[in-house]
Parts: structure tokens; sequence; C-alpha cells
């Protein structure tokens, strides 16, 4: 029987999190896991923070059931989604929905700083 772990209360400083590249991510595309499984044990949630230097980004994806929602602090970059480019500055956010193809990408000079929610927090189906 699969036991899904307790949740976790958490209330933290963001300067305690790790960054970390995670896989298709280059280039310093770095993310801080701030509430999902590694912090609170949700399955329902992933929140991060992320900040890819300039030039970097995360590879053409596709997720199967996760929704996510980016919403840009700082900088600037082009997101793909399917086989449109948007420029996303500061203020910019957007929900893409499972199937989507999607890739984001600094374009700027400065640091690109966004938030990523995903729910659920595992795009594998049996895990939800």
């Amino acid at each position: 029987m699969n036991q899904k772990p307790a949740l976790r209360l958490l209330l933290e400083k963001m300067a305690n999190m790790p960054w970390k590249e995670y896989p298709g991510h280059f280039g310093g595309a770095l993310s801080k896991e701030l509430a999902g499984p590694g912090t609170t044990g949700s399955s329902r949630v992933d929140f991060r923070i992320s900040r890819y230097a300039p030039a970097a980004y995360v590879e053409e994806h596709v997720h199967k059931v996760q929704e996510q929602v980016y919403y840009v602090l700082e900088g600037e970059g082009i997101l793909t989604l399917d086989d449109t480019k948007n420029l996303m500055r500061p203020h910019d956010y957007v929900y893409v929905p499972p199937g989507v193809r999607h890739s984001f990408t600094n374009t700027g000079t400065q640091g690109l700083v966004f938030l990523v929610i995903t729910t659920p927090a595992s795009d594998d189906e049996e895990t939800r």
C-alpha cells in the first residue's frame, strides 16, 4: 500500500532554500522549491521561484496532467506556447494547461525572475 507522506506546515525564509538546476534546464536556469513535495510533502502543489541568467532556458516540454501558472517579477524572456512566441515582462502571467508544448528563455540582459505554480506536483498520473 502506498502511503503518502504527512503534510508539513512551512514558514521559511527564501534565502534558506537552495538554488537548483532541474533536469531540462540549462545555462543557469535555477529554481528554489518553496512549497512542494520536498519541503511540505504536498502532492497537490509545487510552488517555485526561478531565476534564469541571460540566455538560460528550459527546453521545450509538455505535461500530461500538470497545470502551471508563470508570473514574471523581473527581466524579460520569450515563452513559447506550442508554436507561438510570447514576450514576457514584469507582471505578465500565463496559465498553461496540460498538453501545451512550452519553453522559456531569458532573452534579456538581466536576470529573468518569475514564480511558477504547478498542480499536481507530479506529472505521473499514477501518483495523483
